[in-house]
């Protein structure tokens, strides 16, 4: 009987995330030239940044008004006696900022907007349309990824923005109307937090996580296969591997402010 190969199993794993890297860096290229042909995408990155920021105001609002909410109450509980309670206010206006506004906002476009590009370029892959537009001469790169990728990565910042005022003011009326904060508390605390770098460090967030979602997501459904089955698979990784990188660009991202704060 033939021993095992222990090295067998972590070489295959090596040899396909090689595999996915370079085919990430070659689309991740293209991507680039194309962005020097602006009217050849203009039109369609307006009709994607409808789809991702305006079909998605609702949903994130929502969960900016929660979230907000939320942390008002955390903070409150959390609070040891003797403490300003301005405190409250700090916490609520810190932690939309720099993390529940940008991170809530991307998980929200991964199940919503990453899902959906995975499953339409999927479905554009497996029913040889992409091929088509190949045989045609256009370059399916400028045509579906570029106006996606470009319409993310602008569309996400007024969204974190938005989520972020919107939690500020649901910390607002959950600490006036349910902790028991005067307003002069509230504004007192969330000035004394407030800084320029922590907004600034928000927004550099929202162009981090609208790039990764729609690029990731373009790029997995451009590698679907399988039919009907194969464009669910690939919504799913899409949205797995999106969530995934949102988590990894956190983690690193956060050290970085850290630094230069």
């Amino acid at each position: 009987m033939k021993a095992p190969n222990l090295l067998a199993a972590p070489g295959r794993s090596a040899r396909v995330a090689a595999l996915h890297a370079g085919r990430v860096g070659m689309l991740g290229l293209a991507t680039l030239r194309a962005l020097a042909y602006p009217r050849r995408y203009a039109l369609e990155t307006v009709h994607h940044a409808k789809f991702i920021g305006l079909d998605s105001l609702p949903l994130v609002l929502l969960m900016g008004a929660l979230s907000g909410a939320v942390m008002a109450q955390q903070t409150m509980y959390q609070l040891s006696p003797g403490l300003p309670r301005e405190i409250v206010a700090g916490g609520v206006v810190g932690g939309m900022l720099t993390e529940l506004g940008p991170v809530l906002t991307a998980v929200v476009l991964a199940g919503r907007v990453g899902a959906a590009i995975g499953a339409e370029l999927g479905t554009m892959k497996v029913t040889n349309q992409i091929d088509a537009l190949l045989t045609m001469g256009r370059d399916p790169v400028v045509e579906l990824v570029v106006p996606r990728v470009v319409a993310g990565t602008i569309i996400l910042i007024p969204l974190v923005m938005l989520a972020n005022a919107m939690g500020v003011f649901s910390g607002y009326v959950t600490s006036v109307g349910i902790l028991g904060l005067s307003t002069a508390e509230y504004v007192d605390g969330a000035k004394g937090y407030y800084h320029h770098g922590a907004l600034i460090f928000s927004l550099v967030k929202a162009v981090a996580y609208g790039f990764a979602i729609t690029f990731i997501s373009s790029h997995v459904g451009l590698r679907a296969s399988g039919g009907a089955a194969g464009v669910g698979r690939t919504a799913t990784r899409a949205v797995v591997a999106i969530i995934v990188s949102i988590m990894v660009l956190d983690t690193v991202l956060g050290p970085v402010y850290k630094t230069l704060t």
